[in-house]
């Protein structure tokens, strides 16, 4: 009986580099990297800058109780968590954060942009969406940077105080006095008025599409999104501009 000669063994050649397994990222990073991670991404720093919006309109509203009242909201802010933490620190740590939710959000819009430029027939928006929010969704480029020139404006002009007001007229402390000097110039109260009405109209088209970034868009609850997008934009923008009206009109002062 013949048997069959085993065959020789093969060697196999050592794997190159060029194979070898990449080092997997975070799951965040790598969810970011795709488009549904930047709607998220989106939707979650719009939502904690929309918090941020409307907590600090309501504080603000502190302005028609009086010099005292206002001061000492701003003064009570400081003390977030005091003596827990040093003074000023929670105040601090929430700047940073709503600061690094603002870069997420425009880094995020920015970057769905360049996607939605390579991929034409894929948008950000479906069809149904861009007919009932048509002329905010297609300004919302435009008001978002108007809005970021006004928030520049803003911090230099009430937080830092580099344009309110005379060399020496600024004290940090005086919340009051230095809102009043500020809108109490015509031109920077109608840019205020200007920047928080188009803030209204950003407003309402990211709350309309908050819900579809997240995967909550669904017809049936089309109407009461509209009215919540509708609602939320018109109490921040009302209250907002009320503010440069009241110093123009002289009921605060």
């Amino acid at each position: 009986m013949s048997t069959t000669p085993a065959s020789p063994t093969v060697l196999r050649a050592p794997v190159s580099g060029t194979a070898k397994s990449r080092k997997r990222r975070p799951f965040l990073v790598d969810l970011y990297s795709t488009a549904v991670g930047k709607k998220y991404a989106m939707a979650i720093s719009g939502i904690a800058m929309m918090g941020f919006v409307l907590f600090h309109m309501i504080g603000n509203l502190k302005m028609y109780q009086g010099e005292a009242a206002l001061n000492h909201y701003a003064e009570f802010l400081k003390e977030l968590l005091y003596p827990l933490a040093p003074k000023g620190a929670v105040l601090w740590i929430l700047r940073a954060t709503l600061f690094g939710m603002l870069v997420l959000h425009l880094h995020s819009a920015w970057s769905l942009t360049r996607l939605n430029r390579r991929a034409r027939a894929v948008r950000y928006q479906g069809p149904r969406d861009y007919q009932v929010a048509n002329f905010a969704s297609r300004t919302m480029r435009w008001t978002g940077i108007i809005v970021f020139v006004y928030l520049v404006w803003h911090l230099l002009d009430l937080t830092f105080g580099v344009v309110n007001g005379a060399e020496g007229e600024y004290v940090r402390a005086e919340v009051y006095d230095n809102v009043v000097r500020s809108f109490d110039r015509p031109l920077v109260s109608g840019f205020y008025i200007f920047a928080n009405i188009l803030l209204g109209i950003h407003l309402f088209h990211g709350v309309w599409s908050i819900f579809q970034s997240l995967g909550w868009n669904n017809p049936r609850f089309n109407s009461w999104r509209r009215g919540l997008a509708a609602g939320f934009a018109t109490v921040v923008v009302v209250g907002n501009v009320s503010f440069p009206v009241a110093v123009l009109a002289g009921i605060v002062g």
